[in-house]
C-alpha cells in the first residue's frame, strides 16, 4: 500500500488530541489526527465537563477554536474552598478564591466534554491541512531520524516529521516507543454527574472536603429555568461504587448533604458514570520523531481543573520548540523535553499532595486542614501566588 506523507500524526482524537490538531493546523502544517472513537462519538452522553482555565485562551484562539467556545462557556470567576471536616457535615472554614484579584478575566470557563468535541470536529472539517480519522488507530510505530513511520488499524502507512502521542493513561504510543510510566493508586474513584439546585451558583466553583476526596460543585449554564452545576464527587473506591447504584432520590439527598448545602438542595439531572483516580507521569516526554502530550505523559487527580490545562501547558511549550527549531528534529524535541518536564513534575506533586490532604479521614487531620487553608488564605500575597500557581502563571 502506497505511504501517505504530513508533517504531522496525532495519536489520539480526545480534546487534547483534536486542540493539538486545531493548533497545528491553523499554522499551517499538514495534519493527520487518529481516533480509536466511532465517528458517532460526539452524539454519545460524556457527563465529564472540563473547565479552560485563563492561559488556555490564547492557545484556543489561536487554534480557531474560541470563536466556537466562547458564547457557550460558563465563567469561572470565584475558587471557593470550604472545609467541612468538623463532627458534622456543614461548613466551618469558607474561603473564596476570587479572580478579581488577579486580572479583569475569569479563572476560566467551564463545558460539557460534548460541547467542546463538537466545536472541536467542526473546526477541524474547516482546515483544508487537516485530516481526522475516527475509527482509527495507530498499531504499529517505527522511526528513524528522519521521519515517524505509522501503519494505522485500517491499513494505510503514514510518513510524518512529528508523531504526537495523545492516546491517553494506556498511550500505545507511549508504549511503542519504549517509554515506562509510573502510576500511583489511591483507592479512589470519582463519580461525575450533574444536578440542578435551588441557588444561583454565581460563577462560582466550590471544592467542599471532608474525607476522602474533595466535592467539587462545577458551574453550568442554567438551563430550562433551572441553576446547574457539575459534580464530581471523589471517595473511596467501594463507597463511589455503591453510590451507583442508589436511585436518583437517593444520590440527590446524598449529594446535598455532602455539599454542606452549599446551592442548596442538589437534585440529580440524567445519568451517572464512575471513574478511577490515579496519579501517572512518563520519566520523559520524548522519543525519536515523537512527542507525548496530555494523559499520555500525565494524569492527575480532579482538583483545580489541572488535568486539561496540564495538557494544554505541553502543547503550548511544543507549539513553541517548533518555532525555533525544524519540525521533529532532535533539537526541537530536547527543547520540549527540558521547558516542559520539570514543570510536569512539580505539577504532579503538588496535585498528589492536595489529593493526600483531602482524603484526610482522622479528625487531627481534618483539623490540620483547616488550619492551613486559613493561615494560607490571611496572607495576601501567598494567597496570589496560590492562585497563579493554580492557573499556570509564573
Amino acid at each position: 500500500m502506497e505511504r501517505t506523507h504530513c508533517d504531522i500524526l496525532i495519536s489520539g482524537g480526545g480534546i487534547a488530541g483534536m486542540c493539538a490538531a486545531a493548533a497545528f493546523g491553523s499554522k499551517g502544517y499538514s495534519v493527520i489526527c487518529v481516533d480509536p472513537m466511532p465517528d458517532n462519538a460526539a452524539s454519545k452522553p460524556d457527563l465529564r465537563t472540563t473547565a479552560f482555565l485563563q492561559p488556555s485562551q490564547a492557545l484556543l484562539e489561536a487554534a480557531g477554536l474560541w470563536e466556537g467556545l466562547g458564547p457557550i462557556a460558563a465563567p469561572l470567576q470565584v475558587m471557593r474552598i470550604v472545609d467541612a471536616g468538623g463532627e458534622n457535615p456543614e461548613p466551618r472554614v469558607v474561603k473564596d478564591f476570587d479572580a478579581a484579584d488577579l486580572s479583569d478575566a475569569p479563572f476560566g470557563w467551564n463545558f460539557t466534554n460534548m460541547a467542546i468535541r463538537k466545536v472541536a470536529l467542526a473546526r477541524l472539517k474547516a482546515l483544508p491541512n487537516v485530516e481526522f480519522r475516527a475509527g482509527t488507530s495507530t498499531t504499529r510505530i517505527m522511526t528513524r531520524e528522519s521521519e515517524a513511520l505509522v501503519t494505522l488499524s485500517d491499513g494505510s502507512r503514514i510518513s510524518a516529521k512529528l508523531l504526537i502521542g495523545a492516546d491517553g493513561r494506556h498511550s500505545p504510543t507511549r508504549d511503542a516507543v519504549g517509554i515506562d510510566v509510573k502510576t500511583t493508586r489511591y483507592g479512589q474513584k470519582a463519580v461525575v454527574f450533574c444536578v440542578s439546585h435551588d441557588e444561583p451558583h454565581g460563577n462560582v466553583s466550590t471544592e467542599v472536603h471532608r474525607s476522602g476526596g474533595p466535592f467539587t460543585l462545577v458551574p453550568l449554564p442554567d438551563q430550562n429555568g433551572k441553576h446547574r452545576s457539575a459534580i464530581v464527587w471523589m471517595d473511596h473506591g467501594p463507597d463511589c461504587v455503591a453510590r451507583m447504584e442508589l436511585s436518583d432520590d437517593e444520590l440527590s439527598a446524598a449529594a446535598t448533604e455532602r455539599s454542606a448545602g452549599i446551592n442548596g438542595t442538589l437534585t440529580v439531572e440524567g445519568p451517572r458514570a464512575v471513574w478511577p483516580i490515579i496519579s501517572q507521569i512518563a520519566p520523559r516526554l520524548t522519543s525519536e520523531r515523537t512527542a507525548l502530550i496530555a494523559e499520555a505523559a500525565h494524569v492527575v487527580p480532579p482538583i483545580g481543573a489541572q488535568g486539561l490545562n496540564m495538557s494544554l501547558g505541553d502543547l503550548r511549550v511544543l507549539l513553541e520548540a517548533t518555532e525555533k527549531h525544524d519540525l521533529g528534529s532532535r533539537a526541537m524535541l530536547d527543547a520540549y523535553e527540558k521547558a516542559r518536564h520539570p514543570e510536569v513534575r512539580l505539577r504532579v506533586t503538588g496535585i498528589d499532595m492536595l489529593n493526600r490532604a483531602s482524603m484526610a479521614g482522622a479528625q487531627g487531620l481534618r483539623d490540620m486542614r483547616a488550619g492551613m487553608l486559613n493561615a494560607f488564605y490571611a496572607v495576601g500575597p501567598v494567597r496570589k501566588t496560590l492562585m497563579k500557581a493554580g492557573l499556570g502563571i509564573r
